[in-house]
């Protein structure tokens, strides 16, 4: 079977119902710039054995997480995920688990998604939640067009504690509906800066807590000033574990939390899939996007659960839905839950404590190699260091000895001027020895 079995005669009728002279006709509002000169560098055909060898090569080449010392972070985080929760999310009741397009059929699904949006809004500390987004940095996108939906308003202040993907998602949203992104420079600690940016033609503030260099900031202050002009403060969370220890956005003073949900439930997988969550106050309910699942009785007075709102663009609503989004990340926001409902909260606490004491640990024994300087003055179980060279050789260096020492941040960011910083994670699943490991490692390489 050939990939591509048509014939020149098969194309050339095609072209002529199409009524264009040529193939290249239809690339015409491509722009030339973005064409390749071209074929790919890429063998015409292989047969299916040759291909698969070939593949399971290049996987051959990747490195587990799991397979020595591990300190990535950056917005991906390994963490213990028990085997309860991949047993019961392979139950044949929640095997397709996806949106419920015939919610009086999808009553199991429903029920899920309805205890998911109750542990976000605990966890987020704000009223309503809806059923998941497909990740972090996409809901942050939504949450800035929600804000200029609200505020009528055409401008977001990025902070430059922000993780880079996630500013980047954004304005790939937002300018194509007109809202201006000013994303401020990249800052260890960054709420001055946010704090001189706001004015009155703010739609919304973009925080990041703890953000992508660790910091862990309490943003009462920005919540006060943004509202003080009539806009909206959003704070993004990438590392939800983080929601056990520290004070929760809706505490702060926020009117939209964006999160990224990977760390519970879901194992790390660079690129996904991963879960979105979004939580709001109450009076901007009816602007959220995606869906919500509420809760309700059937005529017989029955406990059963609908669709509560759900104007998207496949509804009637078309080109008034409140988001793009047309799906929901049902079996990793499965996963999520189910993990959260075997923690519970005391479990959600002790995980995140445990996880503090480890990056504490991994900490003080970077801090005592010579030429290695902390810059995160306040963290969770992620921080920045400089080095006094580049961080990406280090790091590779490093990996050639099996030991990931973290991401560099010129990787996020190469624009940023930064490429001596390096940014290093501890969660639960780093042991002493890891620790030691990476120390020694470290010290010697830059004593090299």
């Amino acid at each position: 079977m050939r990939y591509l079995p048509l014939t020149d005669r098969d194309r050339a009728e095609m072209l002529s119902v199409i009524g264009v002279g040529s193939i290249d006709a239809l690339f015409v509002d491509v722009p030339a710039a973005a064409r390749l000169a071209a074929p790919v560098d890429l063998p015409s055909h292989a047969s299916e054995r040759a291909v698969e060898r070939a593949l399971a090569a290049l996987a051959g080449r990747n490195r587990p997480a799991g397979a020595g010392p591990f300190f990535c972070g950056a917005g991906a985080y390994r963490h213990h995920v028990p085997a309860s929760v991949d047993h019961l999310i392979q139950r044949s009741e929640y095997l397709t688990s996806y949106t419920p397009y015939q919610p009086e059929i999808a009553q199991g699904t429903l029920q899920v998604l309805f205890e998911f949006q109750t542990q976000v809004a605990a966890l987020t500390g704000l009223p309503v939640a809806n059923a998941s987004m497909y990740d972090g940095s996409t809901a942050c996108a939504e949450a800035v067009l929600m804000a200029a939906r609200v505020t009528r308003r055409r401008k977001a202040v990025l902070s430059g504690g922000l993780h880079p993907h996630y500013a980047e998602t954004t304005y790939s949203l937002a300018h194509t509906a007109g809202v201006e992104t000013r994303r401020l420079p990249a800052a260890i600690d960054a709420e001055a800066a946010v704090l001189d940016a706001i004015d009155a033609d703010t739609a919304c503030v973009v925080v990041q807590t703890p953000n992508v260099f660790g910091t862990v900031t309490d943003v009462t202050a920005i919540a006060a000033a943004a509202h003080a002009t009539g806009a909206l403060l959003i704070v993004v969370t990438t590392e939800a574990v983080s929601f056990g220890l520290l004070k929760s956005p809706g505490e702060m003073g926020a009117d939209i939390a964006v999160a990224e949900g990977q760390s519970i439930g879901n194992a790390i997988g660079f690129g996904g899939p991963y879960v979105g969550l979004f939580a709001c106050t109450e009076k901007l309910m009816r602007q959220i996007p995606g869906r919500l699942c509420g809760e309700t009785v059937d005529a017989e007075g029955r406990r059963g659960f609908v669709l509560t709102l759900s104007t998207r663009e496949q509804h009637i609503r078309r080109d008034k839905a409140t988001s793009n989004i047309c799906t929901n990340a049902g079996l990793c926001a499965l996963a999520f839950s189910i993990h959260m409902s075997l923690l519970g909260g005391t479990g959600l606490e002790r995980l995140a404590r445990l996880n503090h004491a480890r990056a504490r640990r991994t900490l003080e024994a970077l801090a005592a190699i010579p030429g290695v300087e902390i810059l995160t003055p306040r963290m969770f179980n992620e921080f920045a260091i400089r080095l006094p060279r580049a961080a990406g050789p280090v790091v590779e260096a490093l990996a050639a000895r099996d030991i990931l020492a973290g991401v560099p941040f010129s990787r996020l960011d190469p624009s940023a001027g930064l490429d001596d910083v390096l940014l290093v994670c501890a969660t639960e699943t780093v042991t002493g020895e890891d620790i030691d490991a990476l120390a020694q490692a470290l010290k010697a390489e830059l004593a090299a």
